[in-house]
């Protein structure tokens, strides 16, 4: 076993360059037929190894396997996903968080999961998760802020994610106010926030994001009707991205934005992105629909909507169940 992790952690650092049997069993000071049989078991695993004649080894960028290795070599945070934990398969990544949290778990604690039986959207709607086909992951956060700001930190992620999914996928993404990321006019990610008040304290417990984001082709894991709704990076731009990069660059994107809560200078970029502006919309509220012009994100990120009588409406993410453009719906 620790010559398996040895190795997995020498092709890590190689990058796309090619390391010999020999180099590696002169690393790791074992035999060339240990370093095949690492090789093996790794790719049992699920790595995709490349290996050639003359050049040795390396990790293949084709991989896909969620790998907390890699993940953690990719990482520049001080707290968050400093603990991971990765599995191949889980019923929700925030019910994990919330669990653990319960238990005592530490501010940064990140779970990752290659498939979700049970994942989950806003308002308990269900977030479908195949297999080797996106990244689902929750961060568990113990917040020290003012309870006035913890409205900010969903937005703050979508603006995270938005420039975590531009890094890979080389285009500019759109945020759907509150919570979700577009790619090509379909739903890529989908955000849930999930909070704990401590009543004795009059304060935060703990706060659980929770971010899924279809990253390969999806092909047939969806139906008909969310496949009109969404969509992934690779179906909108050909590219098969990273699945562990992509989780590092999310983490190391969220600790940034957190990092200054009380400032509100992060607003530009999440206005320039924010899709519903603009436009004529419906949105639930109290269980009533209204219809009105949405004109803009004020100072809290709520969504500013102008009625027809010309009365001004700022629309918190709580208060607003949904929210569409009057003639398309977007949600997955």
């Amino acid at each position: 076993m620790q010559v398996k992790s040895e190795l997995l952690r020498a092709l890590i650092d190689s990058g796309d360059k090619y390391l010999s049997g020999t180099a590696l069993a002169d690393k790791l000071n074992v035999s060339r037929n240990a370093v095949w049989k690492a090789v093996r078991s790794l790719e049992a695993d699920g790595y995709i190894i490349d290996s050639v004649t003359a050049k040795g080894y390396r990790l293949s960028k084709d991989n896909n396997h969620l790998s907390p290795e890699i993940i953690s070599a990719n990482l520049s945070t001080r707290s968050l996903g400093r603990e991971l934990l990765v599995f191949d398969e889980i019923d929700s990544t925030n019910l994990k968080a919330k669990e653990l949290s319960s238990q005592g778990a530490l501010h940064g604690l990140t779970i990752v999961a290659d498939r979700q039986t049970q994942g989950r959207g806003r308002l308990g709607r269900s977030f479908v998760s195949p297999a080797e086909k996106g990244l689902y992951m929750s961060v568990l956060l113990r917040p020290d802020f003012k309870l006035e700001d913890v409205g900010m930190i969903t937005s703050r992620a979508a603006c995270a994610v938005a420039e975590a999914v531009e890094s890979v996928a080389g285009c500019d993404v759109q945020i759907k106010w509150v919570n979700d990321i577009y790619l090509g006019g379909r739903k890529i990610c989908g955000i849930l926030t999930e909070a704990s008040f401590n009543m004795e304290m009059k304060a935060l417990d703990m706060v659980v994001v929770g971010i899924g984001i279809n990253i390969r082709s999806t092909g047939d894991c969806f139906d008909d009707e969310l496949r009109r709704r969404a969509t992934s990076i690779e179906d909108e731009t050909g590219i098969k991205a990273d699945r562990n990069k992509l989780c590092a660059r999310v983490l190391n994107n969220l600790e940034m934005y957190l990092s200054n809560i009380e400032s509100r200078a992060f607003l530009d970029e999440y206005r320039r992105r924010e899709l519903l502006t603009g436009h004529i919309i419906t949105a639930n509220v109290g269980g009533s629909e209204i219809i009105g012009k949405a004109i803009g994100i004020d100072q809290n990120a709520n969504l500013i909507i102008e009625m027809a009588d010309g009365q001004i409406k700022h629309l918190g993410s709580g208060e607003a169940n949904l929210c569409r453009l009057a003639d398309t719906a977007y949600e997955q």
